[in-house]
């Protein structure tokens, strides 16, 4: 899963009046693999700013430890923005409540169990354990995800705003399959679907089962999934044990 797109300009040239922070931001948002490196000249293309503008905003950000310089001159994220990140609540409190039921799930399945939250139209994706041989997924912790294209972006978009899921029903290819999931995730507290594998290795398609995680006023505080390959029988007992999971953290969380 690549980062945050970054809008690019085809003059090279951010907007007029454009803060420093949101091209600070731009830059930051151009890493898109962990432990990723980029050159000076990739990391300026991605964030659609000139190089010139770019180092001087990467100084910047090695300054305060955000960047960091690899020997052969790329750069990396820093360790200073893992430091920030993990006190953020709707991730790392969360994750920290979670970790023990997904831990539980992991062992017993050994495939991958996802934990993520909203951000406004998508999903961010804020833990995954997957076993060695399980088959490869696409997305990464850090990584955004769809809302109506993934079981646990389903799991989320079922208790967003009410505009949050009109305007993914607006976009849906299939607006009623779409709206049959989201009733049954509101109905059972889980959803089950089969997809299409986007990666072009490893099994045709595979099965997601999510769960949302809610407060005790009903409002959504992430979701969980297991991803696995499509083996047909094994959903009810995934459909068990995520909706079991699930209830669990939401009483550990105890909001």
């Amino acid at each position: 899963m690549s980062g945050t797109p970054v809008p690019t300009r085809r003059s090279g040239r951010p907007l007029h009046g454009e803060p420093i922070l949101e091209r600070a931001f731009r830059v930051l948002g151009a890493f898109a693999e962990s432990g990723e490196g980029l050159p000076l000249h990739t990391l300026a293309a991605r964030a659609g700013l000139p190089k010139s503008t770019t180092s001087r905003i990467a100084a910047q950000l090695m300054g305060v430890g955000a960047l960091e310089r690899l020997d052969n001159g790329d750069f990396v994220v820093g360790l200073q923005l893992l430091e920030i990140a993990s006190l953020a609540p709707r991730g790392h409190g969360l994750r920290a409540a979670a970790l023990p039921f997904m831990e539980d799930l992991h062992q017993v399945t050994r495939q991958h169990i996802l934990l993520a939250v909203r951000d406004g139209h998508e999903a961010v994706l804020v833990e995954r354990l997957s076993a060695r041989d399980a088959a490869a997924v696409k997305y990464r912790v850090g990584g955004r995800l769809p809302l109506a294209e993934t079981g646990i972006g389903i799991a989320l978009l079922a208790h967003a705003p009410e505009q949050v899921r009109d305007d993914a029903l607006a976009g849906a290819t299939d607006a009623g399959h779409l709206r049959r999931l989201m009733a049954t995730v509101r109905g059972e507290g889980v959803c089950a679907m089969t997809v299409p594998n986007p990666l072009r290795t490893g099994p045709t398609t595979m099965s997601t089962v999510a769960a949302p995680i809610l407060n005790r006023r009903g409002d959504s505080l992430g979701a969980l999934s297991l991803v696995a390959p499509d083996e047909g029988g094994t959903q009810v007992a995934a459909r068990i044990a995520l909706r079991t999971a699930s209830l669990a953290i939401s009483r550990t969380v105890g909001l």
